[in-house]
C-alpha cells in the first residue's frame, strides 16, 4: 500500500515539490488516512497500532517515491509517540486523534543554535509561574517550523546537564511563540525548516509529558525510533536510485554495447544492491528488538542509522556516476536523490555520534559495567 502511494501520488510531484519547495500537506493528510500519520500509535486514539518493523518497511516504500516527504511523516510519527508513550491519558485524548489524522502536524524541538550533537546542553528556559510555565530560547533545523501545529519541546527546567530538561507541548498560536525564516537548504526542500523562537511564552503546566527532569529521556527514546525511520528513508531513496540506475544502464548505449553489459557496471550495481540488502537486514535487526525493548535496542538502532544512512548516500552518490552527465540533471531525479539523502547523514544524531553510542556500550562492557 505504501509502495503504490508513494508511485501515484510522491513520485510524480517530488520534483516540483523540490523545485517550487513546496510542502504537500493534502498528500500527507492522503497518506494519513491510510493509517500512516500515526504508525505505532495506539488504536484507541486513532493510531494503527503497528510496530516499529511495520514503520521502518512503510517508511522505505514512502521513500522511494520522495525521500523528503517520507521524512517529514517519521518525524510527526516520532512526535505523536512521544505523546502516545509518556502523556497522560488527557494529553493523549487532547493531542492524538488529530494528529494520527494529520489534521494537525507535529515538529519535533531539541536542536539549538548553540546545542547540536551535545543536546544535553540546551539553554531554552522554562520557569514555572503558577500553572505556566515561561519559556525563553531558540530551536534550530526544525523541520515543519511554522506550519506544524504541535511543538514537542524540550527545554530547562532544572539544574545544567540531562537531569535539569522536561519536555513541553507547544500549541502554534501561544502568544510569545514565533519562527524564524524558512532556511535556504541543499535538500529536503519540500519541507520547511526554520528557527522556533520562544520569548516569554506562556505554557500550560499541563502540557508537560511526564514529571520534571525526564525531557532528556523522553528525548532519546524518540531517537531511537526516529533514527530507524531515517535509515528506512535513506534505504528507500537509495533503492528508487539503485532502480532508475538498473533501468539506464539496460537502454543506455557506449563503445557499441549497452552499458548493463559492461561487467565493470554489473558488479558496481550487484556491489549496490547487496549493500543496501545488508544494511536493511541490520536496519530489521534493530526495529525488532526495539519492538522487543531488549537491552541492547538503542545500540543497535545507533548502528543501523550509521548503517543505512551512509550506505544510503553511498549507493545514491554510485547511481549519480553511472548516469554521467545525466545524472547531474535535475530531469533524471537522481541528483535530488543525492541531496536529501546527505542530511540524513546528521539528523537524529550524527553518524559521529552514533559511533560514541555504540563505543560507550562497548566500553562499559569491557570495563565491566
Amino acid at each position: 500500500m505504501a509502495q503504490d502511494f508513494a508511485a501515484e501520488t510522491l513520485a510524480p510531484n517530488a520534483m516540483r515539490w523540490d523545485e517550487e519547495k513546496h510542502f504537500p500537506v493534502e498528500e500527507m493528510r492522503a497518506a494519513a488516512a491510510l493509517g500512516m500519520g500515526g504508525i505505532y500509535i495506539a488504536e484507541d486514539v486513532g493510531g494503527s497500532g503497528l510496530s516499529r518493523l511495520d514503520a521502518a518497511v512503510i517508511f522505505e516504500a514512502l521513500s522511494t517515491g520522495c525521500p523528503t516527504v517520507a521524512a517529514y511523516i517519521s518525524i510527526h510519527n516520532m512526535c505523536a509517540w512521544m505523546i502516545d508513550r509518556y502523556g497522560d491519558e488527557a494529553q493523549r485524548q487532547a493531542f492524538l486523534p488529530k494528529l494520527c489524522t494529520m489534521e494537525h502536524l507535529a515538529s519535533y524541538c531539541l536542536t539549538e543554535p548553540g546545542a547540536g550533537s551535545d543536546a544535553a546542553a540546551l539553554k531554552t528556559k522554562a520557569v514555572r509561574d503558577g500553572d505556566h510555565y515561561v519559556l525563553d530560547g531558540q530551536k534550530q533545523f526544525i523541520s515543519g517550523a511554522g506550519v506544524s501545529d504541535v511543538y514537542v519541546v524540550m527545554v530547562r527546567t532544572g539544574e545544567p546537564g540531562p537531569a535539569g530538561i522536561s519536555t513541553l507541548v507547544v500549541e502554534k498560536g501561544t502568544p510569545g511563540l514565533s519562527f524564524g525564516a524558512n532556511e535556504k537548504k541543499m535538500g529536503w526542500n519540500a519541507q520547511p525548516t526554520a528557527a522556533v523562537i520562544f520569548e516569554n511564552c506562556r505554557v500550560p503546566v499541563a502540557n508537560r509529558l511526564g514529571p520534571e527532569g525526564i525531557g532528556f529521556k523522553i528525548a532519546m527514546a524518540g531517537l531511537d525510533g526516529g533514527r530507524l525511520n531515517i535509515g528506512a528513508c535513506s534505504l528507500g531513496g537509495a533503492q528508487g536510485a539503485l532502480d532508475k540506475s538498473i533501468a539506464y544502464a539496460g537502454e543506455r548505449k557506449a563503445f557499441g554495447a549497452r552499458i548493463a553489459d559492461f561487467q565493470a557496471l554489473q558488479f558496481k550495481l550487484a556491489d549496490m544492491a547487496t549493500e543496501l540488502e545488508a544494511a536493511r537486514s541490520l536496519l530489521w535487526r534493530a526495529a525488532a528488538s526495539l519492538d522487543a525493548k531488549t537491552p541492547d535496542a538503542t545500540k543497535l538502532c545507533a548502528m543501523a542509522k550509521r548503517v543505512a544512512t551512509d550506505t544510503g548516500f553511498a549507493v545514491a552518490n554510485d547511481a549519480l556516476q553511472i548516469h554521467g552527465g545525466y545524472g547531474y540533471l535535475a530531469d533524471y531525479g537522481i541528483e535530488k536523490i543525492v541531496r536529501d539523502l546527505r542530511v540524513h547523514q546528521i539528523l537524529e544524531g550524527t553518524n559521529e555520534v552514533m559511533r560514541m553510542i555504540v563505543a560507550r556500550g562497548l566500553v562499559g562492557r569491557a570495563k565491566g559495567n
